[in-house]
């Protein structure tokens, strides 16, 4: 082949950022192609816009797929580099004058098929070098795969980590201040017991505000080595096919060992603390509800995306409520304008559910499948991911991290002190109070749940 055609069609072959022949090649929307462990690891998060090294246009894909065309070419390249090395005349066996063609994969060295079929190594795993090249660096692709969705995890987890870590003292103090409010309105003999209530809450949360920054500093360090392994796994890749056979084992080794250091998130939980005399208040206000028939087996708005309701959710974000059709709504027949009012709703062993008040703006828009904001909705809810559930309350929006009530959540909706309380009936706890609502009245109980 003419040599400039040559280095033409190798061109088209090569990475264009570490300049090799492309491993798992990827095209972006316009039309450049990368390798794609080069284009992970200088975009890592690929949800933003980013510029394409070769035309500065801006992308925005995801889901790439491997250009398969490319990905066979640039084997073929591959291929034919090693059978120009294989042909070298260090390559030929010194005793048949054969090729080198075979690897032994006992003591990593190239043998002609003779001395593969000898006595010294009859009883070794032997294979073509040109087949074993390619499944190896396929087998390390898979690794690499497997290895960039850990380290996406780990960014996530870390995302969470960071997050609670900032808003974790916070959110404590705000649980002092509910808590305290609720021993205001209770008899003096019980100082105390407020006392040590808050003392321990206090010294709860410096604790776990200890261990969230213990845990946010090994998914630093975890990053860094996934960073690190992912690195040397493309570099392994690139390598010629003789060094990626007589390497593979080690490499192989230290990827296993590293899978073990993932890092799980913190799951942070302060104790329910019970408040001598807290249902007793309460009770005086109970009320008891009819359901309104109209709202059966009708739709639920949970709020945002459940994978973002997890417990790492930055409140700053916008969430928004998302009909799902295999939902259970059922709305209160009552409506409340003024006063005060107690009930109790039980929860059991059920997830994927929310409870509390809203105004008529939600009932009359309950079946359009988004609506956004969360303004007039008022409301305590649990969602499950895998084996944790995580609680929230809304307007605006709190993830609580207290225990899930395991029997029964008690609601107290004070009209003019513009207030709503939810309590762990069981443990006669606090479990949260929004403060300043923005009532509009009237306001109707809501029950929903999608999971019993």
């Amino acid at each position: 082949m003419n040599s400039g055609i040559l280095q033409v069609f190798q061109r088209e072959l090569t990475c264009p950022i570490c300049m090799n022949y492309f491993i798992d090649p990827i095209t972006i929307d316009c039309g450049h192609s990368f390798c794609r462990p080069c284009f992970y690891l200088n975009w890592q998060d690929i949800t933003v816009l980013v510029q394409c090294s070769k035309c500065k246009k801006t992308t925005r894909q995801r889901n790439l797929r491997t250009n398969i065309r490319l990905k066979k070419m640039a084997s073929i390249a591959r291929k034919a580099s090693l059978r120009q090395f294989l042909s070298s005349e260090e390559q030929i066996c010194g005793t048949h004058r054969e090729i080198k063609k075979m690897f032994c994969e006992v003591d990593k060295s190239l043998l002609c098929l003779l001395c593969s079929s000898s006595q010294e190594h009859r009883d070794h795993k032997h294979c073509p070098i040109e087949w074993a090249a390619e499944e190896h660096r396929e087998k390390l692709l898979k690794k690499m795969q497997s290895l960039w969705e850990k380290a996406c995890e780990n960014h996530r987890n870390l995302n969470m980590e960071t997050t609670r870590t900032r808003c974790w003292q916070d959110y404590v103090s705000l649980r002092i201040e509910a808590i305290r409010a609720e021993y205001q309105k209770m008899p003096a003999f019980l100082h105390e017991e407020e006392q040590h209530h808050l003392e321990r809450l206090q010294k709860e949360g410096e604790d776990i505000f200890q261990q969230l920054n213990e845990s946010k500093a090994r998914m630093e360090h975890s990053r860094e080595l996934f960073r690190g392994m992912y690195e040397d796994l493309k570099q392994m890749c690139h390598k010629a096919d003789v060094e990626l056979l007589q390497a593979f084992g080690d490499i192989l080794h230290r990827y296993e060992s590293l899978l073990l250091q993932v890092q799980e998130p913190l799951n942070p939980e302060l104790s329910a603390g019970p408040i001598t005399g807290l249902l007793d208040r309460l009770n005086g206000f109970r009320v008891d509800f009819t359901l309104h028939p109209e709202g059966r087996n009708s739709h639920i708005f949970l709020y945002g995306d459940l994978r973002s309701m997890n417990v790492g959710c930055d409140p700053q974000d916008d969430p928004h409520f998302t009909a799902k059709s295999e939902c259970f709504l059922v709305w209160g027949a009552q409506t409340f304008t003024s006063g005060k009012y107690y009930w109790e709703v039980h929860v059991g062993d059920s997830w994927n559910w929310a409870f509390g008040v809203c105004n008529n703006y939600w009932k009359e828009k309950r079946q359009n499948d988004k609506i956004d904001g969360g303004e007039g909705l008022f409301l305590f809810g649990c969602v499950k991911e895998d084996a944790h559930c995580s609680l929230f309350t809304t307007s605006p929006f709190v993830v609580q991290y207290v225990p899930r009530p395991t029997s029964r959540v008690g609601f107290f909706l004070d009209c003019e002190g513009r207030t709503m309380t939810f309590v762990d009936v069981d443990q006669n706890a606090l479990i949260y109070t929004i403060p300043n609502c923005s009532f509009s009245p009237p306001l109707r109980p809501i029950f929903c749940c999608s999971h019993f």
